[in-house]
């Protein structure tokens, strides 16, 4: 892919026992084993930097915003530099960052703003369409539904291929044309671990006129963005969410900034002249948005060697993501493989080596997905059970009631814990 994509080869190995020892929850044991946490695509553990970082704005520097008097000064300061830092992690600029509370209640409020319209984007009316796809989180299927609904529009639903857990390049090029207004398409699948090349989607949608916007959720914790390039595919807006990165439950939105400056979005009278701000309803999470800008400099971190920084935060991030893929391969081949050979267990989605992050749902034969996850938290092995929101895949798969087993590398992961997960999967099946 040409704008977000798995890393290059690392310059150097990742550095398991320092990124360890960033995070306090790691300490925590349970049935007296260390937890392993592979529940990270539902939301990450956090290090103690951003933890930090929280907590001296909450008791040093707390105010509201764009007001005569230091610690107001001091939040607007903070905020700033969150938005330069979630530039520098998705390649964009400062006043195209945008936060709120989700991905999802900003792509709800996002489709209130293009039922408007403004600028050079017409009002959504009668007769649009937008495309959606099966392989999506519905926190990016039930906003645009909601639009459809309220200006008359049609949503129209790409296929999946469930053979190889992929797009179905093929019916979404068929469901594209004149009347297509918006694609919403993700990044990487939550339930699968599947990354679409958005890119190309988004090619296709720009040639018949459409704006595309993109769920970054689960692909910003494991592969590098580069919105300047999305955005010269066709995409206007890119979502994701801070606490599926190490960081705290807070929400951003990059957006095209003449597309931030000119839609007609819900706002307080009278509103902020300027994106990004233009585009956040009433006081912020500044606590939050603290902690999204520590977040950033500590994935950045990781692309130091033996603490010492080289080059821009950007470069350093780059460096980062190339590590963090490297390891995280490495990992998702170990689970992969390793739950194939135990009889009873399917497993769903791409295999290791093709565009996929480190992340597997699976299913064991005669036992629920939920008394699956119980008997591995019982070994210290934290992982989460369901549809996780991607409705569509698991009717897809026959798995609608019950859903997967899902389990999600992170950067703290080790062979060991997952060599755990796969023992106790397996003592399941045998018992």
């Amino acid at each position: 892919m040409t704008a977000v994509t798995t890393a290059a080869t690392p310059d150097a190995a990742l550095d398991l026992a320092a990124v360890r020892a960033a995070f306090p929850a790691l300490a925590r044991t349970h049935g007296g084993q260390p937890v392993a946490y592979f529940d990270g695509p539902g939301g990450t553990q956090v290090p103690r930097s951003v933890a930090d970082a929280m907590h001296d704005y909450l008791l040093h520097h707390n105010a509201n915003t764009h007001w005569a008097y230091p610690t107001s000064a001091e939040t607007d300061a903070i905020i700033d530099g969150a938005r330069e830092a979630v530039a520098d992690l998705l390649g964009g600029a400062p006043n195209e960052i945008v936060f709120g509370h989700n991905m999802t209640t900003l792509a709800f409020h996002l489709a209130r703003a293009l039922h408007r319209g403004g600028g050079d984007v017409a009002p959504f009316g009668s007769g649009d369409e937008i495309v959606v796809t099966e392989l999506d989180h519905h926190g990016n299927v039930a906003p645009w539904c909601a639009l459809a609904r309220e200006c008359g529009g049609t949503v129209r639903v790409a296929r999946m291929d469930t053979a190889t857990g992929t797009l179905d390049w093929d019916h979404l090029a068929s469901l594209l044309g004149p009347r297509t207004r918006l694609l919403a398409i993700g990044a990487a699948s939550n339930a699968l671990g599947t990354i679409t090349d958005v890119a190309r989607a988004a090619a296709m949608a720009r040639a018949v006129g459409a704006l595309t916007f993109v769920d970054g959720v689960h692909a910003v914790p494991h592969v590098p963005f580069d919105v300047r390039a999305l955005a010269d595919a066709g995409v206007g807006f890119v979502g994701c969410s801070s606490y599926k990165f190490y960081g705290p439950h807070a929400g951003i939105l990059w957006g095209r900034a003449d597309l931030l400056a000119s839609l007609d979005v819900p706002k307080l009278d009278p509103a902020p002249e300027t994106a990004p701000e233009r585009f956040e309803t009433g006081t912020q999470n500044h606590e939050g948005i603290a902690g999204i800008a520590a977040t950033v400099d500590f994935l950045a971190s990781l692309g130091d060697d033996a603490g010492v920084a080289s080059g821009t935060r950007r470069e350093r991030l780059a460096r980062a993501f190339a590590r963090l893929h490297a390891a995280g391969q490495g990992l998702v081949a170990l689970l992969w493989d390793g739950l194939r050979a135990i009889p009873g267990v399917a497993v769903y989605g791409p295999p290791p080596g093709t565009a996929r992050t480190p992340t597997v749902s699976f299913t064991v034969a005669g036992h629920r997905s939920r008394d699956v996850a119980i008997a591995l938290a019982a070994r210290g092995v934290f992982v989460s059970h369901g549809d996780f929101y991607a409705q569509t895949v698991a009717e897809r798969y026959g798995v609608g009631d019950e859903g997967f087993v899902r389990a999600g590398c992170a950067a703290y992961t080790t062979r060991a814990e997952v060599e755990r997960l796969v023992a106790g999967v397996a003592a399941l099946v045998r018992s």
